[in-house]
């Protein structure tokens, strides 16, 4: 019997390993692809910021609104917004005050009796007096008729005096009543100017100055389906946390991203002209790189005002006029990123609290949301959110694994303005063609040779091209035939196949020396069609 031929046992682990992520690379693409359908048919298309083709109650809700927020600057209510509400402990705690003061009020009261009239108190007094009078003429030796006399002269000096005694201070009693009334009454006339209206900037617009108002304000509507008491309640929510951050003292901050531009950066625009955000988390597998930005609260804290700084000064750059562009397209890209399970749980925290501040803080900014090198446990947690999110929301999003992660996103931008590490030919400045320069985007079909002829008719300059395949897998190669009779053709790169994981995006600069043209050919031969980008441009010697 023969013996069987062994494979080394590494080698049966590789293989089942590629099977594997073989097998749920496919199982992701056929969810996305279920899932794609549906959201293709419920796709989020931004509506219009003019004012003129917002339906009836859309541009009475704005109206309402606007009159609203006339009201509260008038009151200062953005800056110096009114108390908070009264709890019921609190008002039970007045309560009780209240009846205590009530007791104590009762119990410091005595019945007093009233004083006896002025006669009565007249005569009681002159009758004292009188007494007291005859009492001492008793007590001297006078003749008889003097004596009565005296006394009777006495009794009425003394009834005199008591009089004038108790009267006399009745006016100067009501005197200093009428001198304090006279004093109050020029106090209470005098009233404080009224305070002019607040002037309130968001994002660098001021409310109800021009048209640029209007569309701010439509974000803050259509983020509570144009009910306008919550879309007020929101923007004075948003204009009291970007005081308490100090949004105007962030923008000045220098050096707190250092390190953090290949997470988080823009770059170029998609089709329909939106800047691009890229967030590739993928990048916090450098572990220096995590550390420096989550290993602690403060670290934690400076991570989150760099997010928030950049995305203020990203914001500034939108043109908030009617016809402009006010929104973004954000990019999610989840390669390298750590599987549910084991996604750190300080990056979680940072990433869940910058998620919440822009809910709460940015309404309508983001256009669309692609999510891109989606592993299969996103899959698994997009579904177990999702039943949370608000249809609005959920049209927003796109979906694309692996394979198809520079199919979907050529469906949104150009080549052009795609950066080369996501399949586009955007080098970001290293490289002679520009994103001005546009590219032409053609489908090689299978089992077939397909040509591509570069004229030149200019002599002394040079020509430059850039061409790629989605996915390679082909030969290629390049080829000068001069216009000249009699003239050779020369080989310019020579043929060679370039498989999937070969150089993606190839370049050359050729220098002209004669009229002609330089022909590229493609050869896919397998049975599967192909898209080729490419784009050239010729440029004149710099001598001439």
């Amino acid at each position: 019997m023969a013996e069987e031929s062994k494979v080394p046992a590494p080698a049966v682990k590789v293989v089942a390993e590629a099977v594997v992520v073989e097998k749920e690379e496919k199982a992701v693409e056929k969810v996305l692809a279920e899932e794609g359908k549906v959201l293709e048919c419920e796709s989020f298309k931004e509506e219009s910021n003019k004012v003129e083709d917002l339906v009836d109650p859309e541009k009475k809700a704005l109206d309402e609104l606007k009159l609203l927020i006339q009201e509260a600057l008038n009151k200062r209510e953005f800056y110096a917004p009114p108390p908070p509400p009264v709890t019921e402990e609190e008002v039970k705690a007045e309560e009780k005050e209240k009846e205590k003061e009530k007791v104590e009020t009762s119990e410091s009261q005595v019945e007093v009796p009233p004083p006896p009239p002025v006669s009565e108190m007249i005569e009681e007094t002159a009758a004292v007096a009188v007494v007291a009078v005859v009492e001492k003429a008793e007590e001297t030796t006078l003749p008889p008729e003097t004596e009565v006399k005296e006394k009777v002269e006495a009794v009425e000096e003394v009834k005199e005096a008591v009089v004038e005694e108790v009267t006399a201070p009745v006016p100067t009693e009501e005197l200093p009543s009428v001198a304090v009334a006279e004093e109050e009454k020029p106090k209470v006339e005098e009233t404080a100017p009224p305070l002019p209206p607040e002037e309130v900037s968001i994002w660098g617009v001021n409310l109800l100055v021009d048209e640029k108002s209007d569309v701010i304000l439509l974000k803050f509507l259509r983020a509570r389906d144009f009910k306008v008491k919550e879309a007020l309640a929101m923007l004075k929510s948003v204009v009291a946390w970007r005081k308490e951050f100090k949004i105007e003292e962030l923008l000045e901050e220098q050096g707190i991203g250092e390190g953090l531009e290949k997470v988080v950066y823009l770059h170029g625009f998609d089709r329909e002209g939106h800047p691009v955000c890229y967030n590739a988390f993928g990048e916090f597998q450098d572990k220096e790189l995590y550390n420096n930005a989550f290993a602690d609260a403060e670290k934690r804290a400076k991570f989150l005002r760099f997010f928030i700084q950049f995305l203020e000064k990203n914001i500034r750059k939108l043109d908030f006029t009617p016809e402009g562009i006010s929104t973004i397209v954000q990019i999610i890209d989840l390669k390298n990123s750590p599987g549910l399970s084991l996604f750190k749980k300080e990056l979680r925290q940072s990433t869940k609290q910058a998620l919440q501040l822009l809910q709460d803080n940015y309404p309508e900014f983001v256009a669309k949301q692609i999510f891109i090198n989606v592993p299969w446990w996103y899959v698994a947690y997009n579904r177990l959110i999702s039943p949370f999110l608000t249809q609005r929301t959920k049209s927003k999003f796109v979906f694309a694994g692996p394979t198809r992660t520079t199919e979907t996103l050529l469906k949104y931008i150009a080549p052009e303005q795609l950066p080369a590490q996501y399949g586009g030919l955007n080098k970001n400045g290293e490289q002679e063609l520009t994103p001005a320069d546009s590219a032409t985007e053609e489908i090689i079909k299978p089992t077939s040779k397909h040509t591509i002829e570069l004229p030149i008719t200019e002599v002394g300059g040079t020509l430059d091209w850039e061409v790629r395949v989605i996915g390679w897998d082909i030969s290629y190669g390049a080829e000068f035939v001069p216009n000249a009779e009699g003239s050779y053709t020369w080989i310019v790169q020579k043929p060679r196949k370039i498989g999937p994981t070969d150089e993606q995006l190839i370049g050359y600069t050729f220098k002209i020396t004669e009229p002609g043209k330089v022909v590229l050919t493609f050869d896919n031969q397998t049975s599967k069609k192909k898209k080729l980008l490419y784009r050239f441009k010729t440029k004149p010697s710099e001598c001439t």
